[in-house]
């Protein structure tokens, strides 16, 4: 597998955990010291992973059979650090997020997301 095709896997990960609430999905997909932070209805939002997790269970999935909006507009890799931007949904809502991957014992984790909720 390339290293593209690995990081675009742990970006599945993330949408398809944030799409169905898939807490175990998520907890693959960032690493456990993760920061997430966006505005967030007029306030900024800065959550680690465990609190993130949380908010998303607690919101709850979309149903069996959705098929997730998840579109990657970039990808840059360079070493072990990559940027991802990619467009998704949840709960009704369009973000942009901007996932910071790093490479840690041979694997990629989301080990930052900046995000922007569209109007």
């Amino acid at each position: 597998m390339s290293e593209e095709q690995a990081i675009r896997a742990v970006v599945h990960l993330y949408v398809d955990g944030m799409a169905f609430a898939n807490e175990p999905a998520l907890r693959k997909a960032f690493h456990p010291r993760a920061a997430i932070i966006g505005n967030y209805q007029g306030a900024v939002e800065w959550m680690t992973r465990d609190e993130f997790i949380a908010a998303i269970v607690e919101e709850g999935g979309a149903p069996p059979g959705t098929i997730p909006l998840m579109e990657i507009e970039l990808i840059d890799i360079e070493g072990d650090a990559a940027s991802v931007k990619v467009v998704d949904e949840f709960a009704g809502m369009r973000f942009s997020d901007y996932l910071s991957l790093v490479k840690i014992d041979g694997r990629w984790s989301v080990v930052n997301k900046v995000y922007h909720l569209h109007r």
